[in-house]
């Protein structure tokens, strides 16, 4: 089945045929990629078969397949998403490695850290699991993503060392928010004008108001920075991912908010994808 699967998406002209065909699979007969590939004779039902089947045509059809399967992996922690909330992915690993690191280079190991647009809330537990006795702050305005969040946090076995706050970054903190030494976020942040131009599988699967970050794709940028610095303490971090070309614009939003030593983290393809400046 899985080799059947496999040449389907390649013909198709799927670049990660293999992977996702392995996803697909998985899925299908209800077990993990890692249970399937052990034994991929006895899960190859006709039943298995006719759910793979069907999987594979939405895919064909377009559709991600993470929203297929409904997990994705992120730092190797698996990840529950729906169209609700963005598919997590390699670029935004940067942020949060680059999150690790810091608190480890500081010595910050129990840290009160908290994550802004936090949808499936990928970032936060990734540094919940690398760090034990830090403690995450997941914050979203999305009721459906923050549900999803919650799942994911209990799916990994974080329970008890990340908590949720509902809240709209376009606004100031709620009432008791408190103050954090790290404040990390993936905002929207693609141009209004840009949305249309996407690839189909992101501009039609993907929610938009996760995407839209306004006429410069800045807004969110500015609305953090405005309403949320008096929660980051002094000598504490503010950290950014950012889309291609927008570094230095941010960098200097950072400097006119009073934030110091803004620099920025390349990514994989040597692009400046996190900005980080300090309290």
């Amino acid at each position: 089945m899985y080799i059947s699967l496999r040449n389907r998406l390649r013909d198709a002209g799927i670049e990660a045929a293999a992977l996702e065909a392995r996803l697909i699979a998985a899925s299908a007969a209800g077990k993990s990629t890692e249970k399937l590939l052990r034994d991929m004779r006895f899960y190859a039902t006709d039943e298995v078969e006719k759910r793979a089947e069907a999987m594979v045509r939405r895919r064909l059809a377009g559709e991600p397949v993470a929203y297929i399967t409904g997990v994705w992996e992120f730092r190797g922690l698996p990840m529950e998403v729906s169209r609700d909330v963005l598919i997590p992915r390699v670029d935004t690993e940067v942020l949060a490695e680059t999150a690790i690191k810091y608190l480890k280079d500081t010595g910050r190991l129990d840290a009160r850290v908290l994550d802004l647009c936090s949808g499936t809330g990928c970032i936060g537990c990734a540094i919940a699991a690398e760090l034990p006795r830090v403690r995450v702050v997941l914050s979203d305005v999305s009721p459906e993503a923050m549900e999803i969040s919650r799942r994911n946090v209990s799916r990994n076995g974080l329970d008890g060392r990340i908590s949720f706050l509902p809240a709209d970054v376009m606004k100031l903190p709620p009432l008791m928010t408190g103050s954090f030494d790290l404040v990390v976020s993936n905002p929207p942040y693609i141009p209004t004008v840009e949305i249309m131009t996407l690839d189909p599988s992101v501009r039609d699967y993907e929610p938009v108001w996760a995407l839209d970050g306004g006429e410069d794709g800045l807004d969110f940028y500015r609305a953090i920075l405005k309403n949320w610095h008096g929660v980051i303490r002094q000598g504490g971090e503010l950290m950014f991912e950012v889309g291609e070309e927008q570094a230095e614009r941010v960098k200097d939003l950072m400097r006119m908010a009073g934030l110091r030593e803004a620099r920025s983290v390349l990514d994989t393809r040597g692009v400046e994808r996190v900005v980080t400046a300090r309290a």
